[in-house]
């Protein structure tokens, strides 16, 4: 299976990349930063300092990608971002760029990849549980990812009849270095691993979940 995966010189990019390199599959790594920027190294064919909301750079970088892997079967959208701030005391700004991050980035991300993918393709959106239950300060962040989830459910639909799957995974709280920083205090003992995260990913992009499409699936177990 050839599959991209956004973001993927992230924490959950990185775990994500390796399970899929693990199971043999071909995995085009499309990502802001470039290879080796803040510590970050990556596996498979990186193509680093893509604007991710810029259609045009995507569509280039994903030509290249399905040119070297002789086409495009899977699709995990990762890139994006969070921020936590009140409406009284934030700007509307904060909006803007919640959307371009977490919902622009997976639109354009899958009419790229759409353009070479065929029947028995897959996309994997990361969502988030705060699309289901919004926390104080969480708005732009949540709006975003519940974006994310209707995306989801409305492409599915458009691309059934061609044989390709739209799934989403909704995790809680992901195991990460920066989250860690964030919430000192806090009980990790249910946050998700990027590892058991990726697995859940790897499964919905696979043939062993052919039968499931427009699912939002919640991750809050480690894993």
């Amino acid at each position: 299976m050839r599959v991209i995966v956004t973001g993927g010189l992230g924490t959950l990019g990185r775990a994500v990349v390796g399970e899929l390199l693990a199971r043999g599959m071909k995995v085009g790594v499309v990502d802001v930063v470039m290879p080796g920027e803040g510590g970050q190294d990556g596996g498979g064919f990186v193509i680093g300092g893509v604007d991710l909301t810029d259609e045009v750079a995507v569509a280039a970088a994903y030509r290249k990608i399905a040119d070297k892997f002789g086409g495009i079967d899977g699709l995990v959208n990762i890139a994006g971002g969070f921020l936590w701030e009140t409406l009284v005391d934030g700007s509307l700004d904060s909006w803007d760029r919640m959307h371009r991050m977490n919902l622009r980035t997976a639109v354009v991300s899958s009419k790229a990849a759409l353009a070479h993918m065929g029947e028995g393709g897959a996309i994997v959106n990361i969502g988030a549980n705060a699309a289901n239950k919004a926390a104080m300060g969480m708005a732009p962040y949540a709006a975003s990812k519940a974006g994310v989830r209707a995306l989801t459910e409305s492409l599915a639909e458009e691309v059934r009849g061609r044989g390709i799957r739209v799934n989403a995974v909704l995790p809680t709280i992901i195991d990460t270095p920066v989250n860690r920083s964030d919430m000192p205090d806090a009980d990790r003992s249910d946050w998700v691993t990027p590892e058991g995260a990726a697995r859940a990913i790897a499964f919905l992009l696979s043939r062993d979940a052919a039968t499931i499409t427009g699912a939002s699936i919640t991750l809050s177990l480690p894993g």
